[in-house]
């Protein structure tokens, strides 16, 4: 038990740190406005239902004493009742009232969930993005607490949590409020019991909490492992879904493999797990809610029960007697909140979890990103100064290595597979975290261009002037460009919004990628195979058009075809060591 309230309280601290940001932010005074409307209108509610049980009282013992006149004006307007300072309504203007005000509590509820949402999606996004932790946290999982799925935890998490927690917050506050103005009332209407001679005032405001603290009780031993299980749930199904869209991503190559089979075993496998932790979860809340139905359904009827001999006496009427038990619902209701919305708190428990988590990975990768050589822009030169690269397990790939590269002639960087020369090509773009030293870069712009080209969604034409904006280049530009690296065919589709890294072959994606570095004309651009798609006239006529259309631009390229590339210095990376020569 005790470690049980100790997670609660980790939760609950884990939820406000999530929470309150969006409350002090920039949007903080329109955030607390709605909010605050939403509270108002909810409290409106429940004084709406205090008044609703003494209408119900006096509604029903006007039929029970067959007062037509009595029946008629609590039907259509209100009453004032003596020795209550409230005014009762009639039927028609509580249901008016109660409409308009339960519409807008909603509505503005869902304004308030949307902005917070937007608010939250902004504010992760713009993190994991900043200081390249989503690439870190790529690179060492493990030093990231093993965080899986961000998409999921950004499009569904956050989503989860905007609205789990405002309507758990408020009905929290509604019960609250029930409970504060409902106890005195219970207290009041349901009169003494009389037990072993023992006189008991009140005696139904006991009842209430006794039977809600067993309750509590029960309901925390039975489903307490629902929180483990609805973490690891949530995790499974984002698996699959991943599964799912490497499929959906990778069609060509999974069918030119013929790997149908292996990604059927796959699905399978990881539905699986899915299925099995359903399972887990169907039997655990099979249990919960064999003693929630029996809960609930004893507590709608405890209150008859209780209150029966008072009937049978002539001391209550049948209006009183309903009144008692809409009280006494509204009461054990209140206590038993936690019993009530048990598998809500479940499920935004484990939401809490998985997005506090992220954001301790989050940072965790943006401290990471301070690590690894020292990158600076300077000078004319690329300059690398005892230089040491790692990998993320500790294994050297680059050990002390120290090279000045003056601008100008292309640079040809090769080497056998495993050396380390995409890694150089990471840490000279300042994005490797693991290793030692100085990289001074040249002063002006540069552009690194990956073996994979990375093609953004939306139109052929942002997929060529990316990263720029789509409006900053002109259609003439970009044409110009695609002919260049003969991909003029594409011209017509220039406005066409395609998948277009499954649309194009692997040398067009290639080549697309080229036709980028055209636009940006870079100071400095570094190639990291970026033409090993495709055939080695095709390469070569590549690098001829960058020479003469970016006569100024300095080309470092990572190459096992040296061939391919014009004529510069060459630098060959083995194990540990640089080594250069000049043509």
């Amino acid at each position: 038990m005790r470690r049980s309230m100790s997670n609660f309280w980790v939760g609950l601290r884990e939820a406000w740190g999530l929470a309150k940001p969006y409350f002090w932010s920039e949007e903080k005074w329109a955030a607390r406005g709605l909010l605050g409307a939403v509270i108002a209108l909810n409290l409106g509610l429940v004084a709406l239902n205090v008044d609703y049980t003494y209408w119900q009282k006096y509604f029903f013992n006007s039929l029970q004493s067959k007062n037509f006149a009595d029946f008629l004006r609590l039907s259509v307007s209100y009453d004032r009742v003596n020795q209550f300072p409230y005014i009762v309504p009639g039927f028609l203007e509580y249901l008016v009232v109660l409409v308009v005000v339960n519409v807008y509590a909603y509505y503005l509820q869902q304004m308030l969930q949307i902005n917070w949402r937007q608010w939250l999606t902004r504010n992760f996004v713009a993190k994991w993005l900043a200081d390249r932790a989503y690439y870190n946290i790529s690179l060492s999982p493990s030093q990231t607490a093993g965080i899986d799925n961000p998409d999921q935890r950004i499009a569904d998490d956050l989503n989860d949590f905007a609205t789990n927690s405002l309507n758990l917050g408020l009905n929290f506050m509604n019960n609250l409020v029930n409970l504060l103005s409902f106890i005195f009332v219970l207290y009041e209407i349901s009169g003494a019991f009389t037990i072993f001679g023992i006189t008991i005032p009140g005696y139904m405001l006991w009842l209430a909490i006794i039977y809600s603290i067993i309750g509590t009780f029960l309901t925390q031993m039975i489903g307490r492992k629902l929180i483990r299980l609805s973490f690891n749930q949530q995790k499974v199904e984002a698996n699959f879904r991943f599964s799912l869209v490497r499929v959906r991503e990778n069609p060509e190559a999974i069918a030119l493999y013929g790997g149908e089979e292996d990604e059927i075993r796959s699905l399978r496998q990881r539905f699986a797990d899915v299925r099995d932790n359903w399972w887990a979860i169907m039997r655990r809340t099979k249990a919960l809610n064999f003693f929630n139905y029996t809960f609930g359904t004893i507590a709608g009827n405890f209150a008859f029960f209780a209150a029966a001999p008072r009937v049978f006496s002539g001391l209550i009427q049948i209006g009183d007697l309903l009144q008692i038990s809409s009280v006494f619902s509204q009461v054990q209701g209140a206590f038993s909140w936690f019993v009530n919305v048990y598998t809500d708190l479940v499920s935004l428990r484990a939401t809490v979890a998985r997005l506090h988590g992220f954001q301790e990975a989050v940072a965790a990768a943006r401290i990471a990103s301070q690590a690894g050589p020292g990158v600076s822009e300077s000078g004319a030169s690329l300059v690398l100064n005892n230089l040491t690269l790692s990998l993320p397990d500790g294994r050297k790939l680059v050990n002390n290595a120290s090279l000045t590269l003056p601008p100008g002639a292309p640079i040809i960087l090769s080497g056998p597979s495993g050396a380390g020369k995409s890694t150089l090509f990471r840490a000279i773009a300042g994005i490797w975290p693991f290793g030692t030293g100085e990289i001074t870069r040249p002063q002006g712009s540069a552009l690194f261009l990956p073996q994979k080209p990375y093609f953004p969604l939306g139109t052929l034409k942002r997929t060529v002037v990316y990263p720029a904006l789509e409006d900053s280049v002109t259609d003439e530009t970009v044409l110009a460009a695609l002919e260049a690296v003969e991909l003029g065919g594409l011209a017509r589709r220039l406005h066409e919004v395609e998948t277009w890294g499954q649309v194009l072959s692997g040398g067009e994606q290639q080549r697309l990628a080229i036709a980028r570095a055209l636009i940006a004309r870079p100071d400095w651009l570094f190639l990291d195979e970026a033409t090993a798609a495709c055939d080695p006239g095709l390469a070569a006529r590549l690098h001829k058009v960058l020479q003469n259309n970016l006569p100024t631009t300095t080309v470092v390229a990572i190459t096992h075809r040296d061939a391919e590339a014009p004529g510069g210095r060459k630098l060959t990376l083995t194990p540990q060591a640089l080594q250069t020569a000049d043509e």
